[in-house]
C-alpha cells in the first residue's frame, strides 16, 4: 500500500503565464478522485486531479497548427484562505520527509534546484537577445521533478525525456558549459552544436534526449529498458514526458508492451496541465493520467510534483520495482511551468488569480522555507548556495559565448549511411 501521502498531496491545481491577462476570476475547480489498482504491484493509487473547463478558444499566434484556451471566468474567486490552508498541509509533509533525509543530501537537491532556475533565467535573457534561436522550452517552475527523480538514480542509469530538457541534463550530469554552449549551437555543446535546445544528448552520462516529436522518446525509453533486460545489466530507465503525449498511440503500445514484457522502464508523466496553449480539460477525456495504467496491469503513483521530497521517495519506489521485480510503473507528476510553453508564447490563456496562486507552491520556495525551520540551512548558507549557482549559470554563458562555431565537416558526422 502507498503512503497515504502519496494521495493527499495534490488537492488543487492549475497553471500559470508569463504575461497573463488581468481578469477577476478563473473558474473553479473539479476534484476528480481516482482509484487504481495495480495487479502486478499489488498496490492501491489515489489521483487527484483539478482542471478548470475553458469556455472559448482562440489560435495561438505563435504555433499556426495549436489552439489556446482564453482564461475562464467566473463568479467565485479563489479562496485566500484555502491557499493559506493547503500551503500548510504540504508544507508539513515536506517537513516530515525531511526528518528521514541526510542533511548533505538535502542541501545538495536544494542546491541544483537553484541552479537549474538561474541557467534557465540566463538562458531566457540569451535567447531575448538573439544569441539562441529556434525553439526554447524552459523547465522554470518543474525543477523538482526531475532533480528529485534522477537524484534516485545510478550513474549507469538511462534517462530519456522530451523537448524541455535543459533541466534534466543538468540532473544527469551534463554540465551546464556543455548545456548553455549547445543552446548557443556552438562546438563546445554536449550535441556539438547540432542539437540546441531540443535535443541535449551525451552517451558519457548516458542521457538519451532531448526529443522534438510529441511522444516520440516513449517507445525508444521502452526499447532501452528491454535491451537492458536482455543483457541482464540491471539498469532503469526514467522516460519523461508531458501530459499531452498521453494521447499519442505510441504511449498505449508501449505501456502494454512494458508491462507484457516486464521491462525496467518508469514513466513520469510531467503533468503541467496545458499542451502548449490547449488545457488538459479540453484535450483529454479522462484526465487522470496515473489511472491509465489500469488498461495494462501496471503500478502507477500520483504525487506532488512541487514538492521534491515527494517525487523523491515516490521515484525511488518506482526504481526499487524495477530493479527488483523487472516492472516498469506509470508516475503521474503533478507540476507547474511558470513561463509559456516557449519563449515565443506569451501565455495569454492564464490568468494573474492563477499566478498568485501558484507563486505560493514555488518548488524552491517550499523546500528552502522548510529547510531553515528545520536548521538544515541558514540564510549565510543559502547565500552561499545562490552565489554559486549564479556564478555557474554565468559561467556557463561566458563559455558558450567564447566556444567556436561547429566546423562545416560536422554536417557529416554521426548520420548513418
Amino acid at each position: 500500500m502507498l503512503n497515504d501521502d502519496s494521495a493527499n498531496d495534490m488537492n488543487e491545481l492549475i497553471v500559470k503565464p508569463m504575461k497573463p491577462r488581468d481578469v477577476a476570476a478563473e473558474a473553479d475547480t473539479v476534484d476528480n478522485s481516482t482509484e487504481a489498482n495495480s495487479s502486478s504491484a499489488k498496490s492501491n493509487v489515489t489521483g487527484q486531479t483539478d482542471t478548470a473547463p475553458m469556455d472559448t478558444m482562440q489560435p495561438d499566434t505563435t504555433h499556426p497548427d495549436s489552439v489556446q484556451d482564453t482564461p475562464a471566468t467566473d463568479e467565485q474567486s479563489i479562496n485566500p484562505r484555502e491557499i493559506r490552508q493547503d500551503h500548510e498541509q504540504r508544507r508539513q509533509e515536506q517537513q516530515q520527509r525531511i526528518e528521514d533525509l541526510d542533511p548533505e543530501l538535502l542541501i545538495k537537491l536544494l542546491h541544483e534546484m537553484i541552479l537549474i532556475r538561474r541557467f534557465e533565467e540566463k538562458a531566457a535573457e540569451a535567447y531575448t537577445v538573439g544569441k539562441i534561436g529556434g525553439f526554447c522550452h524552459l523547465y522554470i517552475g518543474q525543477e523538482a521533478v526531475c532533480v528529485g527523480s534522477i537524484s534516485v538514480l545510478r550513474p549507469d542509469d538511462y534517462v530519456i525525456t522530451s523537448y524541455r530538457d535543459h533541466g534534466h541534463a543538468i540532473s544527469k550530469g551534463i554540465s551546464p558549459d556543455e548545456v548553455m554552449a549547445e543552446l548557443y549551437g556552438k562546438r563546445g555543446g554536449c550535441s556539438s552544436g547540432k542539437g540546441g535546445s531540443m535535443h541535449m544528448f551525451s552517451r558519457d552520462v548516458n542521457f538519451l534526449g532531448g526529443h522534438g516529436i510529441v511522444g516520440g522518446q516513449i517507445p525508444l525509453a521502452t526499447g532501452v529498458a528491454f535491451a537492458s533486460k536482455y543483457r541482464s545489466e540491471d539498469r532503469v530507465v526514467l522516460c519523461y514526458f508531458g501530459e499531452a503525449a498521453v494521447n499519442q498511440g505510441a504511449f498505449h503500445e508501449s505501456l502494454n508492451m512494458a508491462q507484457l514484457y516486464k521491462l525496467p522502464c518508469i514513466y513520469i508523466c510531467e503533468n503541467n496541465q496545458y499542451g502548449m496553449g490547449t488545457s488538459l480539460a479540453r484535450a483529454m477525456s479522462m484526465s487522470d493520467v496515473s489511472n491509465k495504467a489500469c488498461a495494462y496491469g501496471m503500478a502507477s503513483e500520483f504525487v506532488d510534483g512541487m514538492d521534491i521530497l515527494a517525487v523523491r521517495q515516490t521515484t525511488e519506489r518506482a526504481v526499487k520495482r524495477a530493479r527488483e521485480e523487472n516492472l516498469p510503473t506509470l508516475i503521474e507528476v503533478r507540476t507547474y511551468r511558470f513561463m509559456g510553453h516557449s519563449m515565443s508564447d506569451p501565455g495569454n490563456y492564464r490568468t494573474r488569480a492563477e499566478i498568485k496562486k501558484y507563486q505560493e507552491r514555488d518548488p524552491i520556495k517550499l523546500f528552502t522555507d522548510n529547510l531553515k525551520e528545520k536548521n538544515i540551512i541558514d540564510d549565510a548558507r543559502l547565500k552561499e548556495i545562490e552565489t554559486n549557482a549564479r556564478e555557474i549559470a554565468a559561467q556557463s554563458v561566458k563559455f558558450a559565448e567564447t566556444s567556436p562555431e561547429p566546423d562545416a565537416k560536422e554536417l557529416f558526422t554521426n548520420i548513418m549511411k
